[in-house]
């Protein structure tokens, strides 16, 4: 008896031994839910420094991270040492590159980086508040290091002008070229960037340029291969849009999320063209692998951003309350675009709501019931609780509707309890209809129980 105990108990460790291996080596496993973040893309453009990021760290470890918020992202060109908001210096930038291609941060930007330490400095400051760090890239490989004949690292006797393409170069930035994926040194050059992502402490990369207008699956293939090298769980973000819903399988086997449209901002159009375009998307939310509806432009964003001066949201609230609904019932990664430090009362309410929370979580079997007349419905279930989430939406400019889904057509059947998710009021039981009249633009939100 006490042998087989034994016996039992060696192959329990062997089994959850397998299965930590297992999640070391499934990228799906780092992102088992939608991930949640900050990104400094709509606040700072390409000139966020070390200490806003700091600052907005430090905002979200005191007021977020409870509520499942946790990556800290630096968005693109932290490697120029004279760009500039409202666009991008593509005159005369000041690159910061080592010996080996790789682009560095910018000195006079984040000080931390003095003496070729990289991000390290920034990532462990993240780190140590409990949060994550990641940085946007683009796709390719610097022009600067092709133009100097800069080695690669690993490929011994290869420089960078043996492995590029000006082809497909990207048409709104002009800093890097094309891998040629199947050249000497190509992989080599993806595997060089991503260790030395790893030895900073990197936990997500946001690589530009890499889904549209051409879906570059050479490149992605390079780029997660280069990831799995590391053996650091690297959230690995496709940007931007629009997506190719045929490139939904091979995305599936290598990247975290990706985005389904471009930039997302402050105005009414482009939350119903991704509700649009998200259509197609539903059959492939869950499972570690996350159609991405891009950045959440509330609060305060823009204070040296692309689009705009320095403001609040133009998103009126009833638009807020809509694109939290949509991008929380669709199960999108969350990712927040606004200045958390100057973070006003209502915005911090939207994204600390623990039971759309829970749902955004919890939900499962996404669906989209209709969208037609200006009237859109949406339903989910939470497989733990057997909560039914549905959000009713007036996406029409003109007059207010009356939104309605039968309980019959989400699988229910006799009466339900029905609570607003963003108040928690409870609304009484229904044993036909769940229904709300809508003003244009506005939303409801309902969790439905027997």
């Amino acid at each position: 008896m006490k042998k087989t105990l034994i016996l039992l108990a060696a192959a329990f460790v062997c089994c959850m031994s397998s299965l930590k291996a297992q999640d070391a080596t499934d990228f799906r496993s780092w992102a088992k839910t939608p991930p949640m973040g900050w990104n400094s893309w709509d606040c700072y453009g390409p000139t966020v420094t070390e200490a806003e990021v700091k600052a907005n760290a430090d905002y979200m470890a005191a007021h977020l991270k409870q509520y499942g918020w946790e990556y800290v992202v630096v968005d693109i060109r932290w490697f120029v040492a004279n760009d500039k908001a409202g666009g991008y210096n593509q005159d005369n930038p000041v690159y910061v590159i080592d010996e080996y291609g790789r682009y560095q941060p910018a000195e006079n930007r984040f000080p931390s980086s003095t003496g070729g330490k990289g991000f390290k400095a920034l990532a462990d400051y993240v780190h140590s508040k409990g949060l994550k760090f990641g940085i946007h890239i683009m796709r390719g490989i610097p022009k600067v290091a092709v133009m100097r004949h800069l080695p690669i690292k690993g490929a011994e006797g290869v420089t960078a002008d043996q492995i590029y393409s000006p082809e497909n170069q990207c048409k709104w930035l002009r800093d890097n070229y094309t891998i040629v994926a199947g050249k000497k040194g190509a992989q080599e050059y993806y595997d060089s960037i991503f260790e030395m992502y790893a030895d900073w402490g990197v936990d997500f990369v946001k690589v530009d340029d890499l889904s549209a207008p051409i879906y570059h699956e050479d490149e992605v293939d390079m780029i997660h291969n280069a990831i799995m090298k590391t053996g650091r769980p690297i959230v690995l973000s496709t940007s931007p849009g629009e997506t190719p819903v045929s490139a939904a399988k091979h995305l599936e086997g290598h990247a975290n999320m990706w985005r389904m449209v471009n930039d997302v901002w402050d105005v009414w159009k482009d939350l119903t063209h991704l509700m649009t375009v998200a259509q197609d998307w539903y059959p492939y939310i869950g499972g570690g692998t996350w159609p991405d509806c891009d950045m959440i432009p509330l609060g305060h964003i823009s204070i040296r951003g692309e689009r705009g001066n320095d403001r609040m949201t133009r998103l009126t609230t009833d638009e807020q309350y809509s694109l939290m609904t949509f991008f929380t019932i669709f199960r999108s990664p969350l990712i927040y675009g606004g200045d958390l430090p100057t973070m006003d009362k209502f915005t911090l309410s939207l994204l600390t709501n623990k039971e759309v929370l829970r749902m955004h979580r919890e939900g499962t079997k996404v669906r989209q019931l209709f969208n037609t007349e200006g009237r859109v419905a949406i339903t989910s279930r939470n497989a733990k609780t057997g909560e039914t989430y549905l959000a009713l939406f007036n996406i029409g400019d003109g007059n207010a509707q009356k939104v309605s889904v039968k309980l019959k057509d989400l699988g229910l059947k006799g009466s339900v309890k029905i609570q607003d998710m963003w108040t928690g009021k409870n609304l009484g039981k229904s044993s036909g209809n769940v229904s709300a009249t809508l003003k244009p633009h506005a939303c409801a939100l309902f969790k439905l129980t027997k």
